[in-house]
């Protein structure tokens, strides 16, 4: 995570104090065209934009995704993904390490109750007889599959990945097979297989202990001849060699899963040991680069996801990706904790949590995850009806305008009920839980809610449809009728509102 992300590691302070310094975030405007591109630019932006039609590549403004978190209590390496058939389909590690579990449903937020089916279970003696871990499923030429890891019961931690194969159109009644083992040139330590396809070629994504390097695990890539078997010599395309990569006595580099977009392919991973310190890495490459090639891959230097002391949320990792129920946004699904410390070991902890929030992109099209919510309804972002490249964010507290916020959570609020109850909504900072927009002295600002009823009034507004725009929202005081939040010079005000540019300029769409 870029060092703007983490201004507030802990509780943020009060705002009596001021907040002094330079913006954190990056505000400058994509470059524009250069000139004199030659020949091989060209074809190389030509490559890209291929790419991107080809890639499944949702708007960029995209409408908000609400949903509660956390989504599924005690299920941990959560994978995913949405089916041509409308269905949802989750799996992910029981804390038990003794099953493949699978539930669906027709929108996100409904995979919370929807009744859970065992499809497969641990051996009762030899391969696949432990540690049952982070299983994905996926649809491929008509059937389904469910990559694995698993131990022996003569040996458990003779980890290896391993693949089932279901036959029938709903694969928690489908019948399922065992192909087997993944093989790879090592009998090593090897976990989190996943596939993903690019330019028509399937590939095989995962963590393996590879000997002669002093690792826990690293991260390869090979292509497939079918869905349980390698073809060609596999590529080391990261090793655990940052700091925030061995915390906790391990140096781990396991659980990649891809992200196409943007004529690119992101692939995050997770780092370090299962407890607090847990977090996700990010990996990049050309769509149009040869994938085998390690030098095609750039790992980010800082973690793009990590605790939040504030949010209250511990270890987010072993993450995958899905999309809203419109098609139009990417979801980031992952697991962690709501307490820091644990008591003995992390894996024998049962309370790692599957949680999802909404991926946003930056300007420059690089995937920006922001930090990881608090409990309850996700955070939306306040886009302007009438400059819709800005967004409400709070900077030294004070509300305001801008574009390209790249310190997300800085732009993010939930809507909650108003705290001044009534029919009202209140808005509440994402990274400084318990500040909320309010309206004093006809400014806008992000303070403490006091409990006082001056500020709870001032806090809570009556949501109407957009003045401009009866896809976007307005926001009426309603200690004040008739006066709207409203931007002014780049800055929110508390405006009564009279015409059109103020019907514009009181409207927002939520994201």
């Amino acid at each position: 995570m870029p060092a703007s992300h983490t201004r507030w590691a802990t509780v943020p302070p009060d705002p009596s104090t001021p907040r002094t310094g330079l913006p954190t975030h990056a505000t400058a405007a994509p470059a524009g065209p250069r000139a004199g591109r030659t020949r091989t630019a060209v074809l190389l932006v030509l490559t890209m934009l291929a790419s991107m039609l080809t890639a499944a590549t949702p708007a960029q403004a995209a409408p908000a995704v609400r949903v509660t978190n956390p989504l599924v209590a005690q299920r941990a390496d959560p994978h995913i993904v949405r089916h041509t058939d409308g269905y949802y389909y989750m799996t992910a590690t029981a804390p038990e390490y003794d099953r493949i579990v699978l539930r669906r449903a027709t929108t996100l937020q409904g995979l919370s109750t929807a009744p859970e089916t065992v499809i497969w279970r641990r051996h009762d003696s030899g391969i696949m007889g432990a540690h049952i871990w982070a299983p994905e499923i996926h649809f491929i030429d008509g059937r389904w599959y469910v990559y694995f890891a698993a131990g022996a019961t003569d040996n458990v931690w003779a980890i290896r990945m391993y693949v089932l194969e279901g036959t029938g159109a709903n694969p928690l009644t489908a019948s399922w097979a065992e192909k087997g083992q993944i093989r790879t040139p090592w009998e090593t330590f090897a976990l989190d297989a996943s596939t993903f396809v690019t330019n028509g070629v399937r590939y095989l994504i995962w963590a393996q202990g590879e000997p002669g390097i002093a690792t826990n695990s690293n991260l390869y890539i090979a292509r497939m001849a079918n869905p349980w078997t390698l073809s060609g010599t596999p590529t080391r395309i990261a090793v655990p060699t940052l700091e925030w990569e061995m915390r906790g006595g391990v140096k781990v580099n396991e659980g990649p899963t891809v992200l196409q977009r943007n004529g690119r392919i992101f692939l995050t991973y997770s780092a370090s040991a299962t407890d607090a310190n847990y977090c996700l890495g990010l990996l990049t490459a050309s769509a149009g680069s040869d994938l085998l090639k390690a030098s095609s891959w750039v790992k980010s230097p800082q973690p793009v996801f990590t605790s939040n002391a504030a949010t209250g949320q511990w270890g987010p990792g072993h993450n995958s990706f899905t999309v809203s129920e419109d098609g139009l946004s990417d979801i980031l699904v992952y697991h962690d904790r709501n307490y820091r410390d644990i008591s003995g070991d992390p894996l024998r902890d049962p309370n790692r949590r599957t949680r999802v929030q909404k991926v946003y992109w930056n300007a420059d099209g690089t995937p920006n995850f922001g930090i990881p919510v608090p409990d309850g309804v996700t955070p939306v972002r306040l886009r302007s009806d009438n400059q819709p490249d800005r967004f409400v964010r709070h900077w030294e507290y004070r509300a305001r305008l801008e574009a390209n916020v790249t310190n997300l959570a800085d732009s993010q609020f939930r809507l909650v009920p108003g705290l001044a109850g009534g029919n009202t909504v209140s808005l509440e900072s994402t990274n400084f839980p318990g500040y909320y927009l309010r309206h004093r002295n006809w400014e806008v600002w992000v303070e403490r809610d006091d409990a006082s009823s001056t500020y709870r009034a001032d806090a809570s507004f009556a949501q109407r449809t957009g003045l401009s725009n009866s896809a976007g929202v307005s926001f009426e005081a309603i200690n004040y009728p008739g006066q709207y939040l409203r931007h002014s010079g780049g800055l929110l005000y508390l405006r009564t509102v009279t015409d059109a540019t103020g019907n514009a300029d009181a409207t927002f769409v939520l994201e």
